[in-house]
């Protein structure tokens, strides 16, 4: 007989959650403000989204603080809000779209919104300028409140939870190993949440001074260091044909895609522990040999791009947009041939830093699996060798490395049965491959009719509710959803 270890504190999760819609709901007053400013009629829409969301969470917090009976969380709770968190957020987020009108199918209004919370940048809108600029804002701010985490921004603004917060940091945080900027998490929870708000301040600005209007550089800034993707033109950053925003957007997804912790380093005068962390060299180093590769390549074959500086620039967008799982393009690179295409393939997997707002593998397991397997083979030849896998000069213990193997083996089974699945639904294999791992790893565009210029619309209804969860279970790393379904994980 199996004996469940705990009792689910249900009012405890309804509590939390509670507080978390209703701060949900104050957010949609921001878009609401927005659409008011450029006299659009969607405000009202906006308004009753609001009120209708905090309502309801003010409903389940009054409720969940009578049935409550804790104030700590264990660690199945933990996965368990974290998980209903972001589904939650999504299903009532996607309220200002649905009621507006604007995306009058649930399931359209669904993908688009969880695509928006999970940064995934998978869009299913084939007029973006035709939508509403109060939607638009909203559809950016979803992006840029997901990219540093919605628990994580709880632990910062709701310190209350005490010695359970380290088990939603755990759960929400990405990569292997969990750094903290301080002993208290909820601590470290403000710092991360202070230099992502000084960051977007800095790219607004400097996007604004290019060119773009408010709006725009805001909306922009959002979906950039979000590593997010959506952007308000068609045409996505190419509409401003601008090497000055390129570059500045280039810069931004570098820094989205580089662990936070780093760029606290950064501020307090620690640059020594910056240059000799693994992870961000092996980062820096890809981004600038594939660069180069692809560089070469459109030199050799696509002169039609324009000058040696555009196509340096073209390949360097591009590189940076896919590895940091942006999203952003200014072309349809998959006209540039047969080399990028496989480029982009393997891209889809690697992501950026661990700790950072990329999606993806991300760049510390994949070193590490690359270390393991050439120690292996060296251990083969000379069995009595010990050779312990390092990084950043200290010993992975080989409980980390057998989770890095297990993640990464789960990853590649989740990409091949999604792919068959939608293969069978209709897709065909490059379609269902990109579009699989595209949403998975958090990127957005994948190849054929969901390329850079095309979108998820056309899908079948099944395929699109598969690649939603394939978003979510991708942004919170496989195990933290993925456990929840295993029933020894409910059981003593």
């Amino acid at each position: 007989m199996r004996i469940v270890s705990k009792v689910i504190d249900i009012g405890l999760l309804m509590r939390v959650l509670g507080m978390l819609i209703i701060f949900e709901g104050l957010c949609m007053l921001v878009p609401s403000l927005v659409s008011f400013i450029y006299h659009e009629e969607v405000y009202r829409s906006l308004l009753i989204s609001s009120g209708v969301v905090s309502v309801f969470g003010l409903l389940m917090f009054l409720l969940g603080t009578k049935l409550s009976f804790s104030n700590e969380f264990n660690k199945r709770e933990g996965c368990l809000l974290v998980a209903s968190v972001w589904v939650v957020f999504s299903f009532l987020g996607l309220l200002p779209f649905y009621i507006s009108g604007a995306i009058p199918n649930i399931t359209d209004a669904f993908f688009e919104t969880i695509s928006g919370f999970t940064t995934t940048g998978a869009s299913i809108l084939e007029d973006i300028e035709a939508m509403p600029k109060g939607l638009l804002f909203w559809r950016s701010m979803i992006m840029w409140l997901g990219g540093m985490g919605i628990i994580i921004l709880t632990l910062a603004i709701m310190p209350f939870l005490g010695g359970s917060t380290v088990q939603l940091f755990m759960a929400e945080s990405t990569g292997p190993m969990k750094d903290k900027l301080s002993p208290r998490v909820s601590d470290t929870a403000k710092r991360l949440w202070g230099l992502y708000i000084v960051l977007s301040l800095i790219e607004t600005i400097l996007l604004r001074l290019g060119g773009m209007d408010w709006f725009d550089a805001i909306c922009h800034t959002f979906a950039t260091i979000s590593t997010g993707g959506f952007s308000t033109k068609q045409d996505s950053i190419g509409h401003w044909n601008s090497p000055y925003i390129q570059y500045v957007v280039i810069i931004f997804m570098i820094l989205g895609g580089v662990n936070f912790i780093l760029h606290y380093c950064v501020l307090t005068g620690k640059w020594q522990k910056v240059f000799k962390n693994e992870e961000f060299r092996i980062y820096w180093g890809m981004i600038l040999v594939l660069t180069i590769s692809l560089f070469i390549y459109l030199l050799a074959t696509n002169s039609r791009l324009g000058s040696v500086e555009s196509i340096f620039r073209a390949s360097m967008f591009q590189i940076v947009s896919i590895l940091t799982t942006t999203g952003f393009c200014t072309a349809n690179y998959i006209e540039w041939g047969s080399f990028m295409i496989v480029l982009v393939s393997l891209l889809f997997f690697i992501g950026g830093s661990a700790g950072s707002t990329s999606g993806g593998i991300k760049v510390i397991r994949i070193s590490l699996l690359i270390k393991n397997f050439y120690y292996e083979l060296y251990r083969l030849i000379y069995p009595n060798a010990v050779m312990p896998v390092r990084y950043n000069e200290k010993t992975v213990t080989s409980q980390v490395m057998n989770t890095v193997v297990a993640f990464v083996s789960i990853y590649v089974l989740v990409v091949i049965v999604s792919t068959i699945i939608l293969t069978l639904l209709g897709l065909n294999v490059e379609e269902a491959f990109s579009a699989s791992g595209a949403c998975l790893s958090s990127i957005g565009p994948g190849l054929g009719s969901v390329g850079p210029v095309g979108s998820y619309a056309a899908l079948p209804i099944a395929a699109k509710w598969l690649l939603t969860f394939l978003m979510l279970i991708g942004r919170l790393e496989l195990y933290t959803v993925l456990l929840l379904f295993v029933p020894s994980f409910w059981n003593k």
